[in-house]
């Protein structure tokens, strides 16, 4: 992470640990969350119940910030999202399958806090390692 992390930097992070309590420090409550296989969310406790299932079938969900892009409205980066799949989430399954792949999110940001979310993941990457033999 960066010197001072940004909100995404804390977002994430926050999710990776499980701690979705905190997401108010970082989500404004009607926050519209754009994500690809099925898992966008409007409003923050469905955010928060979309990073419990995701955790619930990736135990070790992990974002590696590469890059971050900050200004007083938005913020863009590049991330590694990596994991096991341990389950089903966002239309994959798998049972002790590894993947990393990576990720863009940008996020406009209001009064502090982050009101609209956009997560660009290459899924079909995903699915081939979950699939290759």
């Amino acid at each position: 992470m960066s010197a001072s992390p940004s909100l995404l930097e804390l977002l994430f992070a926050a999710g990776d640990a499980g701690d979705v309590d905190s997401f108010g420090l970082y989500l404004h409550d009607d926050v519209v969350v754009h994500a690809p296989a099925g898992l966008s969310t409007v409003g923050i406790e469905s955010e928060k119940e979309s990073w419990r299932k995701a955790k619930s079938a990736m135990p070790d969900l992990h974002h590696e910030f590469m890059e971050v892009l900050t200004t007083s409205s938005h913020e863009a980066a590049r991330t590694v999202v990596s994991g096991t799949m341990r389950g089903n989430y966002g239309g994959l399954t798998a049972e002790g399958r590894r993947f990393a792949t990576d990720q863009a999110v940008f996020a406009r940001v209001r009064d502090g806090k982050i009101s609209e979310l956009w997560e660009i993941v290459d899924v079909s990457a995903i699915k081939d390692q979950l699939a290759a033999d």
